[in-house]
């Protein structure tokens, strides 16, 4: 049974105005238990709207969220309860800290689902350490440290309630390289240790290539391509035909086959584009 599966989800915003318009229209996927699903699409392509949803900070307009096989909204007062499950971590998520240290900030949401005593303090030091954060950190205000710490901090606050499905809100926005690459570390890492279930939604090709299973492309509200990163970027040029983007080496392919080298344009890693050359070079076909 899939960990979340999505029934034909609808949402729909000034419903009988004139400025009516749904956001994600008749959209339906699974996903599956452990899986690290990319979520990709232009601005206004619905990615925002339909990740509010997985943890009922929106309702459907029609259509069903489905966790562990229970729809989320059968009982909307227990909703928050689902919210404790599916944790959601915002853009920019350092804007919501607000606690006199670290360690308080990170025990927010474990204390609220009722851990106590050494139950908290293993739950705060365990997220602490899978997001990169050291023990000095923890007495510190959250307000002293850098801008990737903060981020760190805030994504620590959302494992240390140990979430069965951790959504992913463009997490390294507004990083530098370095900041970008060693967050995303941490969240691999997160994944392994962990076996979660990850959605990521990014805007960074890139960032979506070197670490999902699978890919989901939304186009203006509805689900336009689904698969692994190598049959999505297989289809390059459909996605710039629709606005998107593709890794930077799978332009270099695209560019590649374009002069006639017999390359696969579905290339989305360097060490992949590095192993077809050098069977060009070698005589062989690609591999």
């Amino acid at each position: 049974m899939p960990i979340l599966e999505i029934q034909h989800l609808t949402h729909t915003y000034g419903v009988g105005t004139p400025f009516q318009r749904s956001a994600v229209e008749d959209v339906s996927f699974t996903v599956e238990k452990g899986e690290f699903l990319g979520v990709i699409g232009h601005t206004g392509s619905g990615k925002s709207t339909l990740i509010q949803h997985l943890n009922g900070l929106l309702k459907p307009t029609s259509g069903k969220i489905l966790l562990d096989g229970n729809d989320i909204w059968a009982e909307p007062k227990k909703i928050r309860a689902v919210r404790f499950q599916v944790g959601l971590v915002f853009q920019y998520p350092e804007y919501q800290l607000f606690e006199e240290t670290v360690y308080k900030d990170i025990s927010f949401g474990p204390r609220n689902r009722g851990k106590t005593g050494e139950e908290l303090d293993h739950a705060v030091r365990e997220a602490a350490r899978l997001v990169g954060l050291r023990d000095e950190h923890l007495e510190k205000s959250p307000f002293e440290l850098s801008g990737g710490q903060k981020r760190r901090v805030a994504l620590a606050g959302v494992l240390a309630m140990e979430p069965k499905v951790l959504v992913l809100d463009e997490p390294t926005a507004g990083l530098d390289p370095a900041g970008r690459d060693n967050l995303m570390a941490n969240i691999r890492e997160y994944h392994r240790h962990k076996n979660a279930t990850i959605l990521l939604v990014s805007h960074s090709m890139d960032e979506i290539a070197r670490n999902v299973d699978r890919i989901l492309v939304l186009k203006s509200a509805h689900i336009l391509m689904s698969g692994t990163p190598a049959e999505i970027f297989a289809r390059g040029p459909e996605l710039l035909a629709a606005g998107l983007d593709v890794p930077q080496i799978t332009k270099v392919a695209m560019a590649l086959r374009d002069r006639g080298l017999p390359i696969d344009p579905a290339v989305y890693t360097v060490e992949a584009l590095e192993r077809q050359l050098l069977a060009l070079k070698r005589g062989g076909a690609p591999c």
